[in-house]
């Protein structure tokens, strides 16, 4: 089985082991965690070192995964991002399996969809994106890159939501009164 080392070690990073754990498609490798030691734990799982260490951890794993949370700014989780990328790292996403994610459907790399969201037919779905708990993204919605979906959010139809935004707990969007033409291809650009 593949290790995945997660980037952040809060309550974000708690929801995201339990994924990781009940998918049982990964291994958790540790944590790297500015504001921890090296040899604390996180649900049983090692800090191996900061954000200073990636450079060094990357000699010795392939995949990574950001697991801070985001409530007030994507800046941490996009800055995370953007070094793994830039260090090469193969970055999954992370499906639930008590998720729905319709095969009509796109999700960039180092998306987590969480247990109980939903995502319906012809939805896009960007890099980096938090899809929480009991979340629901129906039928031709955009949600771009870096996003924060909380839980029990609901988008309704044709519902488009901008790089960055959080969409918090329990918030409700008002349908598109029109039908939205999917394209895939333009889509590509949405996962970026």
């Amino acid at each position: 089985m593949d290790k995945l080392l997660l980037i952040g070690g809060g309550g974000h990073c708690h929801a995201t082991i339990d994924v990781i754990e009940t998918e049982g498609k990964f291994e958790i490798a540790g944590i790297v965690d500015d504001g921890k030691k090296i040899g604390d734990e996180v649900l049983g799982h090692p800090v191996l070192g900061s954000g200073k260490d990636l450079k060094t951890l990357r000699k010795e794993f392939e995949y990574a995964f950001i697991t801070i949370g985001q409530v007030r700014s994507p800046e941490a989780r996009m800055n995370y991002f953007k070094k793994i990328v830039d260090l090469n790292f193969e970055i999954p996403t992370l499906v639930s399996p008590l998720a729905y994610v319709s095969k009509y459907a796109q999700v960039g790399r180092g998306t987590i969809v969480m247990h109980r969201a939903t995502i319906n037919a012809n939805v896009c779905i960007g890099e980096n994106t938090i899809l929480n708990s009991h979340s629901l993204v129906e039928h031709d919605s955009i949600v771009e890159s870096h996003c924060h979906i909380s839980t029990g959010a609901i988008l309704n139809g044709g519902t488009k939501i901008r790089k960055g935004t959080f969409f918090g707990s329990g918030a409700v969007s008002k349908e598109l009164s029109e039908s939205v033409e999917f394209d895939f291809i333009k889509a590509n650009s949405i996962l970026k």
